[in-house]
């Protein structure tokens, strides 16, 4: 099997990491594959490509969409290095409000699924990053919603204390205050 899919300290958040086959000509790997993914749980459809680069000490995040548009997230970093968060919004989940972190880089090319009903969001630590992330919904901004980064309930350990954030991302609400349509 060309991956191997472990469950995250909050079970409903996968990580995945790819199988590498090396020659002289470099490397091959299979980044998806639906049938793997199937057995493993990870049965939706993917119908958006995102790719972002940033510079270090961005902190993209945490966004979701509400319901009906709600999205499932494969991220999956390209270049450089970053430290990814999803956060639970379920209400009545065993792990409402609490988070999960992981790096994700090129160099160990482990991709994350972030399912509905989580935030999700990621600081660049190396010079530069590319992300790119797969979506179970297309972007609908009238769906869209988010957490701010630094919300002391839920008291994420990012690897940054002052990053820089868009205008957007400044002003999210705190959690106990998001606009939130999630049941467990």
């Amino acid at each position: 099997m060309p991956f191997e899919f472990a469950r995250a300290e909050i079970p409903d958040i996968v990580v995945i990491q790819p199988r590498l086959f090396r020659d002289d000509r470099g490397f091959f790997m299979e980044s998806y594959k639906r049938s793997d993914f199937a057995a493993h749980g990870i049965t939706e459809t993917f119908v958006q490509s995102n790719h972002s680069r940033s510079p270090r000490g961005i902190v993209r995040g945490l966004h979701y969409q509400k319901h009906p548009k709600a999205q499932g997230k494969l991220v999956r970093t390209l270049w450089g290095e970053v430290f990814d968060v999803a956060v639970d919004l379920r209400r009545g989940s065993p792990t409402y409000g609490r988070w999960d972190g992981l790096v994700l880089s090129a160099e160990n090319r482990k991709a994350i699924y972030v399912p509905p009903g989580f935030a999700h969001g990621f600081c660049v630590t190396s010079e530069t990053a590319e992300v790119l992330y797969l979506t179970t919904e297309e972007y609908s901004p009238s769906h869209e919603a988010g957490v701010i980064w630094n919300d002391p309930d839920l008291a994420i350990r990012w690897p940054v204390a002052d990053p820089q954030l868009s205008e957007r991302d400044r002003h999210w609400p705190r959690l106990c205050d998001a606009d939130n349509n999630f049941a467990y």
